[in-house]
């Protein structure tokens, strides 16, 4: 999927940057000339064109807000085009289909997940990257929901089925991805067990399905597991922290319990051997990534109709804490550094 992506989004933004066109009136969004600090997200003119045979062009009302965006932005993570256009997902109306396009028509309602350029407010994507809103979505939570909501899904029902009875330990259990993973494992029936780095945090972790919260900046959270489990320790540990964090994740599994390492705030992690795994009670660990699960049109259909689903139907309470004009995206990245929000946040074109 990501190959597919970034070939349209590839092309999209060359075109932009070719200077051979003015920009589409109305058209601006956020361009990155060199990796840096927030300082380097610069609002900028940028050209759409028309959409080619299989593609659609939508226009944007919200884009989601991700540490990953971050991690392009300072060259964490290598740049697939330069200049770069951040931001991973969004929501948005059809403004134009390409030719043989089926299943879209203008004015329908659209959200999708790609790995980087949905800061703008224009966007050319393949047809078989986007999924239908039901009506009752609106275009801020789709937009906060595609990468968090669709990273739970598969973390909960792929990577790691989830069942109920099985205890689980969530880092950053009030962030984004937090709340939504601690509501599904309470749905499932697990018990969850979230970790969070203030205590003005502990209520919002507790106020999304988890049974037991930790201050891991007050206590060891790794002690605290042993004592909560009655050191029989979890079935499954989803950390998206990283190289802060992995040490004391893997003393928290249960024997032959599964290490999922799935984001790194605090930095890599550094020195993990697999003789770790081993020395841990035959642990298993994996780093997966949301685009090997959402690989086709069907796969990706497939899950969103479920998260979808579960947030019409409010099993699940995706709401939107913190919102910024997406010209202000320098500010949303600060914020989002310091540990500033909680939940979900968007930026607005």
């Amino acid at each position: 999927m990501m190959g597919a992506t970034g070939d349209t989004a590839s092309r999209g933004q060359a075109a932009e940057h070719a200077g051979a066109a003015p920009a589409a009136p109305g058209s601006m969004g956020i361009l990155v000339r060199a990796p840096g600090g927030p300082e380097v997200l610069e609002w900028s003119p940028l050209e759409t064109g028309t959409p080619r045979p299989g593609e659609v062009l939508i226009a944007q009302r919200a884009v989601g807000l991700n540490f990953i965006d971050m991690y392009f932005r300072s060259g964490l993570y290598p740049w697939p085009v330069s200049p770069l256009i951040p931001g991973g997902e969004a929501a948005g109306v059809v403004e134009s289909v390409g030719a043989g396009v089926t299943g879209f028509t203008p004015g329908d309602h659209v959200a999708y997940v790609a790995p980087f350029g949905a800061y703008r407010q224009r966007r050319i994507l393949e047809a078989g990257r986007l999924v239908l809103l039901p009506a009752a979505l609106s275009f801020e939570v789709a937009a906060s929901i595609m990468l968090k909501g669709l990273t739970v899904q598969y973390l909960v029902t792929a990577c790691f089925p989830v069942a109920a009875g099985h205890t689980v330990l969530v880092h950053a259990a009030a962030g984004g991805v937090g709340s939504l993973l601690g509501q599904w494992l309470s749905l499932i029936g697990a018990t969850a067990i979230g970790t969070v780095g203030s205590a003005d945090k502990v209520p919002v972790a507790q106020a999304n399905g988890y049974a037991h919260v930790i201050n891991y900046r007050a206590d060891d959270f790794a002690a605290r597991v042993r004592e909560i489990t009655g050191a029989r320790g979890c079935d499954v540990v989803y950390d998206s922290v990283g190289q802060d964090t992995w040490r004391g994740s893997l003393q928290c599994l249960k024997r032959r319990g599964t290490f999922v390492s799935f984001g790194q705030s605090s930095g890599a992690i550094a020195d993990f051997k697999l003789a770790d795994l081993g020395g841990g009670g035959s642990l298993f660990a994996t780093r997966p990534t949301l685009f090997d699960y959402i690989a086709t049109p069907e796969e990706l259909r497939i899950r969103a109709d479920d998260l979808f689903g579960k947030v019409v139907a409010g099993d699940l309470g995706a709401t939107v804490a913190q919102r910024w004009p997406l010209e202000r995206a320098a500010d949303a990245h600060r914020a989002l550094a310091a540990r500033q929000t909680t939940g979900s946040s968007v930026l607005v074109p």
